[in-house]
Parts: C-alpha cells; structure tokens; sequence
C-alpha cells in the first residue's frame, strides 16, 4: 500500500476519536468484506468490480476533513482511503458525464455533479482516526470530503453510477424529501 498525503502532527491533535455520530438511515448492514466488490458503471469506458484488495492497490490518503452536519454539528475525523477519481479515471469517464450516483448496502441513494467527485479532497474511506473504518461509521467504504455536508457523505457504498443528467424524481435520499441539492460547504 502506498500513501500519500500524510496527516500532519499539529492535524492529528484536532481529531476527535469518538465524537463523530454513529448515524444510519435503515440500519447497519452487514457487509462481507470477503466479498465486497465497489461496482463503478454507466457512461464509463471500463466499467468496474472493485474488491477491497484491489482498492488497498491505489494511492491511500490520509486526510483530516471537519465532518459537518446539516444541524450544525461538526466533527474533526482522520480519514484514509482512495481519492474517488483515482476510481472514476480508471474507469475512464465519459466526456458526456456530469454526475454520479452513490448506491448503499442499506438503501441509501445520493447524487453528486461530476466537479466535485472528481476532486483531490472527495475520498472513498476504508480507514477513520488510524484504524479500520467500524461498520457503524460506514465500513467497508464511505465518502469524506470537506466540500459536502453530511448527508452527501453516503456510508456502505456498493455502487458507483457515472450518468449524464439527474432524475428529478430522485435526486438523494434526503433531497427528495426536500433537503437542498448541492449541499456544499
């Protein structure tokens, strides 16, 4: 495993180990890491069956990322993972993409535009404060990124859809019962 980016000293005194929420929207699923396989498909070139071990290949980062919530909470959490475009490139993105589309082990749907998944900060999660991601906080592969709210930060992600428009009539899990679009920080 390679890394890059590694979390500076004065950063690492910031984290607060336990005070991120342990929030899911049905439940805790349970996921066999053994298993697991991340599917990347839609307006790619190379569509994707990633395992965990094929995603512990690319560059690993490490990133302290202030972790805000939509009521106003915020956490300071360490994250390690995969830069999401790292997955989004190998998978070789149409130039006719705009968006993609989160699904989860529990349900959970969510949209994002295309600029910010492929963004240097916006990383699928296998690592929180230094040790394995716990199942309650998203295990095996979450979204961190400091440029979107919490409820954008989809946990259990199992799939990643590459699409040229939005379907208005499901924008996210949140944003179809109101919750604003962007959700940017």
């Amino acid at each position: 495993m390679q890394t890059n980016g590694a979390v500076p000293e004065f950063a690492k005194n910031q984290v607060e180990p336990s005070a991120l929420l342990v929030n899911s929207f049905n439940g805790v699923p349970e996921i066999n890491a053994a298993s697991f396989s991340l599917t990347v498909d839609g307006l790619v070139q190379q569509p994707q069956q990633l395992s965990l071990s094929a995603l512990d290949q690319f560059t690993q980062q490490e990133m302290v990322i202030r972790h805000v919530c939509v009521v106003g909470l915020a956490f300071i959490v360490a994250w390690g993972g995969v830069q999401l475009g790292d997955m989004l490139r190998l998978a070789r993105v149409s130039p006719l993409a705009g968006y993609v589309a989160f699904e989860s082990a529990d349900g959970y749907f969510e949209t994002w535009d295309l600029c910010k998944a492929l963004h240097p900060q916006t990383l699928l999660r296998t690592k929180m404060n230094g040790a394995p991601l716990p199942a309650a906080n998203g295990a095996p592969l979450r979204l961190a990124s400091p440029l979107k709210l919490s409820y954008k930060l989809s946990k259990w992600i199992t799939a990643i859809h590459v699409l040229s428009t939005l379907n208005p009539q499901r924008l996210g899990t949140w944003e179809d019962q109101g919750y604003e679009w962007f959700a940017g920080l």
